[in-house]
């Protein structure tokens, strides 16, 4: 919750109380993720730090397999677009929600989706939380 970010009016940014995690992100209150959404936290750098619920039914690849790679890389995240989403969260520590993209994890048959991305409340570390609602409109190709 936003209220735990910080303590006592304090401007120390905290992690989650629960896990331990260093980074906090704050989502909408109205936001509300479907239940097949895959969620990836990574790093100031776009590098994947720790994959969530749905990740692997998403893309078949395992946390260990992706920890410390480039989320884009990993995922191979083409946006209907062609602006890199993830970069602009990270640049201007922004949301940006209801990006269609098309994601192929490795030796993977590429699904669309949808991708929120919400920015890491942390004055140091940055960071972003990508979130992935696959869509049923099949793939582009």
């Amino acid at each position: 919750m936003g209220t735990d970010r910080t303590t006592d009016f304090g401007r120390e940014v905290r992690g989650c109380d629960k896990c331990g995690f260093a980074y906090l992100f704050e989502l909408l209150d109205d936001y509300y993720p479907a239940p097949n959404a895959a969620f990836f936290a990574c790093d100031a750098g776009g590098r994947i730090v720790n994959c969530g619920k749905g990740s692997f039914e998403l893309t078949g690849l395992k946390t260990e397999q992706v920890m410390g790679r480039p989320v884009r890389e990993v995922l191979g995240l083409e946006f209907a677009d062609g602006t890199d989403h993830v970069q602009t969260a990270l640049d201007w520590e922004v949301r940006v929600q209801g990006k269609p993209v098309e994601v192929q994890g490795e030796n993977d048959h590429p699904a669309s989706a949808v991708a929120d991305i919400f920015p890491a409340y942390d004055d140091e570390e940055g960071g972003v939380l990508l979130v992935l609602t696959p869509t049923n409109h099949g793939h582009a190709g």
